[in-house]
């Protein structure tokens, strides 16, 4: 616990937190000194003055702050009239402020530079003090800021690392997605198919209300599959997703053509539904042009479904400030209900909706089942 709190105190973020706290102590020395006995001359003002102007470079430009406050130790050391406290202190803080952030060749610049700075003060004879401040005032802040430098830089590792590791988990479960959906699902749509268009060919007097049916099998085979292909696709290139070319399966500004062709896949079926589409949906984003499209297959799916063939639904797709007010009901066709069990349908359809904002309402409404949901304004494409 303490090595993380200090590990974040001394976080890039926090550096003017820092220096703000260094600088204020600074002052509190300087407004409460109790040592009469060395009383700061003008010149010993001026140097700690100085000092404390210099805090803001350590944070913006650390190795011209470590340099200037290395002369300012230099000069007070050489002229001034009391000891250099405030300068010193504020010299040390600016050498952990350069380890910390700065390579290691630019550290090593500031850490001589302060060292000249402190061998002024102890020469010509006193070589084991100046020893021994150096080590103190110098190699301490110095070894410190480096040591945490390296711990940040083996946390953002060890993170890169997970990242990576999940990534590369995610790439491999999409590729084991991808050829389940290839070897399984669209071998079987494609027999499917394949069947259906022999059946067409093979019973060519059949009643045409049959032959109808066949027709809207084989259309609809046909465009399972080239779904199916590419979603494999995208499956398998996680870069289409990356790079914003994901799967959409209508073009921008179709949306309205998608729709009426979904209600009329669902009135072929035996369903009766009354439709009302604003022709605003066409300035749909793709994302949310999507989701919409996908909420009124997966609705009108579950009104014939739950409530049956004969059941009346009626959809409504608006407009408003931007959002999609979207919402699809049934009057039950006598056999629906309110006891109809959610299914996963339901619990994709929600899902889709919560990651664009959003909040799904399903429940009974009269003999019914309403499905409700408002879409917030997305970012265009």
């Amino acid at each position: 616990m303490v090595t993380r709190w200090v590990s974040r105190l001394f976080d890039d973020r926090y550096a003017w937190l820092r220096l703000t706290l260094l600088a204020l102590s600074g002052v509190g020395y300087l407004l409460m000194r109790a040592d009469v006995a060395e009383p700061y001359a003008t010149i010993d003002w001026v140097f700690a003055a100085v000092a404390l102007s210099l805090v803001p470079l350590h944070a913006r430009w650390p190795l011209a702050g470590a340099l200037a406050s290395s002369l300012v130790v230099g000069l007070a050391v050489c002229f001034g009239e009391a000891a250099p406290v405030v300068p010193e202190v504020g010299a040390t803080w600016a050498v952990l402020e350069l380890a910390l952030r700065a390579p290691i060749r630019r550290v090593g610049i500031g850490v001589a530079a302060l060292a000249t700075a402190h061998l002024l003060d102890h020469l010509p004879s006193d070589l084991l003090t100046w020893l021994y401040d150096v080590a103190i005032t110098v190699g301490v802040p110095t070894l410190i800021g480096i040591n945490i430098r390296s711990s940040h830089q083996l946390a953002r590792q060890a993170e890169q690392r997970v990242a990576v590791e999940a990534h590369a988990a995610r790439t491999g479960e999409r590729a084991a997605i991808a050829r389940e959906l290839h070897d399984l699902v669209a071998h079987h749509v494609a027999s499917m198919v394949l069947r259906v268009g022999v059946a067409r060919h093979v019973l060519h007097d059949a009643d045409p209300r049959v032959t109808e049916v066949f027709d809207d099998l084989h259309s609809s085979g046909t465009a399972a599959l080239a779904d199916l292909r590419r979603l494999v696709a995208v499956l398998r290139n996680p870069a289409m997703v990356a790079d914003g070319s994901a799967y959409v399966p209508i073009e921008p500004g179709a949306l309205p053509a998608a729709l009426a062709s979904t209600v009329d896949r669902a009135v072929r079926s035996g369903l009766t539904v009354d439709a009302t589409i604003d022709p605003a949906v066409a300035g749909l984003d793709t994302v949310r042009g999507l989701a919409v499209l996908r909420l009124t297959q997966e609705g009108l799916t579950n009104v014939a479904k739950h409530a049956g063939p004969a059941a009346r639904a009626r959809l409504r797709v608006r407009m408003v400030d931007e959002a999609v007010h979207w919402e699809i009901t049934d009057d039950g066709g006598g056999v629906r209900g309110t006891h109809a069990e959610p299914g996963h349908g339901l619990t994709g359809m929600r899902e889709r909706v919560e990651v664009l904002g959003g909040t799904l309402t399903a429940g009974p409404d009269g003999t019914g089942w309403r499905l409700r949901t408002v879409l917030p304004a997305g970012v265009r494409q």
